[in-house]
């Protein structure tokens, strides 16, 4: 049985569970916490500068889990389309100097109603990415979204979908991001974890609230919620990911809590549920 020192080491804060805090905010108080791991997030990088968002993570002692985002390959036009890919580029640019090696990749939605298009456009988004990102030591991490985001962020919503495309891939190339708040519902969830043995590049954890007061903002704190986020882990665990284990929640009344105490809580249900 994994110890709770163990477990500690795989502690990994996404830096999105502190939204209001800088990203000198997250780490410093990451390192105060004793967390030693943290998730970047692209748009808290760029506010902080990319040498510098460097800098502070070294200096911290933290590695780096993941940066958020790559992805959102589908678009109505091909100028836009390459407009997406380069940045793409960037961010692949941008997780090798910060020394992440995983790029997390929320593939995007389709434009005017042409799901079957966008899903082409990801797959047609990944292949033009991976000799890029294998060049700069980087693998791409698909993370599929619960199905009510297929609209407006994602058109990959299940593990299977996420798992054949990356199958088409060296698990050093591609592989699939596991987050419990988007998964935990499927009938097929733990064939489908089995399936991605070898190629699990993200385990994000957080809870399902009963009623849920809002889609995008409203993940719960560990044990706040119905996922069994133990039974989940073991099953991720059991086909090898011994890898980070990002707490990711979008939550308003988590973000207008004092951060100091949103990782002590954090800590503390990590514990207890995870």
């Amino acid at each position: 049985m994994e110890s709770m020192d163990d477990a500690r080491e795989r502690l990994s804060l996404n830096q999105i569970t502190t939204e209001r805090w800088s990203l000198k905010e997250a780490v410093e108080g990451s390192a105060r916490a004793d967390i030693p791991w943290i998730g970047l997030w692209r748009h808290k990088v760029a506010e902080t500068g990319l040498a510098e968002s460097k800098r502070l993570v070294r200096d911290a002692g933290l590695s780096v889990s993941s940066l958020c985002r790559g992805g959102m390959f589908p678009a109505a036009s091909a100028d836009e389309r390459r407009n997406k890919l380069d940045d793409n580029r960037r961010a692949i640019e941008e997780a090798s100097e910060l020394g992440a090696e995983v790029l997390v990749l929320v593939c995007g939605a389709a434009p005017d109603r042409d799901i079957d298009s966008a899903r082409q456009w990801v797959e047609e988004g990944i292949a033009q990415l991976v000799p890029f990102a294998q060049a700069h030591g980087i693998r791409l991490g698909i993370e599929p979204l619960h199905p009510m985001f297929a609209a407006e962020r994602s058109v990959v919503v299940t593990l299977a979908q996420a798992n054949a495309m990356a199958e088409k891939y060296t698990p050093q190339q591609v592989g699939v991001i596991i987050d419990v708040f988007h998964v935990w519902w499927d009938p097929d969830l733990y064939v489908q974890i089995k399936r991605a043995s070898g190629r699990i590049l993200g385990f994000h954890v957080s809870d399902w609230i009963v009623p849920t007061p809002d889609m995008l903002m409203g993940r719960g704190m560990m044990g706040d919620g119905v996922i069994e986020l133990r039974r989940i882990r073991k099953a991720v665990e059991a086909v090898g990911y011994q890898g980070p284990i990002e707490v990711e929640i979008f939550n308003q009344t988590i973000w207008d809590q004092a951060g100091d105490e949103v990782l002590a809580l954090l800590k503390t249900r990590f514990a207890r549920h995870v």
